[in-house]
Order: structure tokens, then C-alpha cells, then sequence
């Protein structure tokens, strides 16, 4: 059972994001929107976690408009991270057997 984890707090304001990835199994997908977006960008702090759930199967996303939206470039963010749009993100929600927030 595939789960969608939703993440839309920064990794450097609260623990979100770790927390997620702590639970995250190897058929998830995460996916980076609003303040959470800069938790994906390059040479960060958060960047080894990124990494690493990566390296573990976890599939990780980011919302291309919420980037924009905060003046950041594309390029910034890392490799292992896929940019998706909004109906991108719906599709998301329907090849996943379930939607965890993380707040």
C-alpha cells in the first residue's frame, strides 16, 4: 500500500520532514510543497536525508509553482528530487493508496 507523505513546513523551522522520512517505507513518495520546498534545495542541512531517502527507494517531489512562488529557481533544487506541477500533485494523490499530512 503506497502512501503519499505531504510535507509543508520548512526542515529548518520545524521536524517535519525528518520525522517523516523516519517512517517512510520504500514504496512512499513524499512531496515537498509550500515552506517545505526549501528543504529541497542543494547543500543544505537537510541535504544527506535527502539523500539517503533517496537512495532508499523513496520517491521525492516538489511543487514547481510553490518554488516559484518564493523566487527560486529550479536549477537550485537537488537531483533526487522530481518537480511537479499542480496536476501533477493530483495525480500523486490517486496512484497513492493513502495521503499522510505531516504538519
Amino acid at each position: 500500500m503506497p502512501t503519499l507523505h505531504t510535507v509543508n513546513k520548512s526542515a529548518f523551522e520545524r521536524n517535519s520532514l525528518e520525522s517523516c522520512l523516519s517512517v517512510c517505507k520504500t514504496d512512499a513518495s513524499v512531496l515537498l510543497f509550500e515552506d517545505a520546498v526549501v528543504s529541497g534545495l542543494q547543500n543544505t542541512t537537510v541535504s544527506n536525508q535527502i539523500t539517503q531517502a533517496a537512495g532508499s527507494g523513496i520517491k521525492l517531489y516538489a511543487l514547481s509553482e510553490d518554488l516559484k512562488a518564493r523566487g527560486l529557481s529550479e536549477e537550485r533544487v537537488m537531483p533526487e528530487i522530481t518537480l511537479v506541477d499542480y496536476p501533477g500533485f493530483v495525480k500523486l494523490t490517486v496512484e497513492n493508496d493513502r495521503v499522510q499530512n505531516w504538519l
